[in-house]
């Protein structure tokens, strides 16, 4: 390829990507390193996992700054599970780097299907939307805070599909709640990750940009789609679901 044409590729995976984010809440921005690699055509793993999460943070720092807006975001319990995962995002980005790429692809794979098995999962809403944070709840958010950022860093994804949970059990927050408060710790991540891969040289720039201006347009694209789907939201998240599975797949495969 040469030109234009890997900078137009990213644009529409950014395009895809946000709609999907903005549709089922999580999980799309697990695409973008296969699509970095399988179609826009990067040949260094690394590389297209530092770009991804580069695109990953800026993704989550708008959607974080809407849900601030409006006040779903549980500030205190956000910042100490995001305070102690920066430090596992960072070890984990390390540790990703040493691995060989085609190693670290087969790792990625079946942490896309976790990641799809989660988004089949029932989801429950219950919980205290009036949560506050007590020192019991510091002694469960440090721990699973440092684990879910170690993943997020090796991985070079969001992690959204376990900072939510574990938000969840370590609270007793809302479903909603956790969602929004999530993306403290998905931008905080996407962040340490790509900073990391900056320093040594493994991120696209010109591919970054691409991808975040295509996932604007998907963003904006997705809002009047998501009221159609609001009656058939279960049936969408599970089609979605088994595509992931069926790019992790094919990711084994390769």
């Amino acid at each position: 390829m040469t030109g234009m044409e890997p900078l137009l590729l990213a644009a529409l995976g950014g395009a895809i990507i946000g709609l999907l984010l903005t549709l089922f809440g999580g999980g799309g921005s697990v695409l973008a390193t296969p699509w970095l690699l399988y179609v826009v055509g990067m040949g260094d793993v690394h590389a297209a996992i530092g770009t991804s999460a580069a695109a990953v943070a800026v993704n989550a720092a708008t959607g974080l700054a809407a849900q601030a807006r409006a006040g779903r975001v549980k500030w205190p319990c956000a910042s100490v599970f995001a305070a102690s995962g920066l430090a596992g995002a960072l070890v984990g980005a390390h540790f990703a780097k040493q691995v060989d790429g085609q190693a670290l692809l087969f790792w990625f794979a079946l942490a896309m299907i976790a990641i799809a098995v989660s988004m089949l999962l029932p989801k429950k809403n219950e919980g205290d939307p009036g949560v506050h944070l007590t020192g019991p709840m510091v002694l469960k958010l440090a721990p699973v805070g440092l684990l879910t950022g170690l993943a997020a860093g090796f991985f070079g994804i969001g992690g959204g599909f376990l900072i939510a949970p574990g938000l969840m059990a370590s609270t007793g927050m809302t479903l909603a709640n956790a969602g929004a408060s999530s993306l403290v710790s998905v931008t905080l991540f996407g962040t340490a990750t790509s900073a990391s891969y900056a320093a040594s040289g493994q991120i696209a720039w010109p591919l970054f940009g691409a991808l975040v201006a295509g996932g604007g347009v998907g963003t904006l694209a997705a809002l009047p789609l998501a009221k159609r789907l609001e009656g058939r939201a279960r049936t969408a998240r599970s089609l979605f679901a088994a595509m992931v599975i069926a790019v992790a797949i094919y990711i084994l495969m390769r």
